[in-house]
């Protein structure tokens, strides 16, 4: 007998702010750009894509291709995203808490 799955979706699981930014955290932490694209993709159909779409300024299917993991968003388009997510971008330092060498 043949086992009957089904494709996983992680955008059912990201039903808080809190789960938001844990996924995104992680997939910053050691993910390709292509990856953080999809993440934020991801999170976008979790959030309703079509009215995101309307408060970064894009249509629906630009912003579909530009967060499909295959795409090349500009860096202009991921803060447009990240703000209408109601995320904000920061910059940590790679080098506190190690030695100089």
């Amino acid at each position: 007998m043949a086992m009957k799955v089904t494709a996983f979706d992680g955008a059912a699981y990201l039903d808080s702010p809190e789960a938001v930014e844990a996924y995104l955290a992680a997939t910053c932490e050691d993910g390709t750009a292509a990856e953080i694209a999809h993440a934020l993709g991801v999170i976008a159909r979790a959030q309703n894509m079509t009215k995101l779409a309307e408060k970064a300024g894009m249509t629906r299917q630009a912003l579909y291709k530009a967060l499909s993991g295959d795409g090349n968003p500009e860096f202009a388009t991921i803060m447009k995203v990240s703000e209408a997510l109601g995320l904000k971008l920061t910059f940590v330092s790679t080098q506190i808490g190690r030695n100089a060498a």
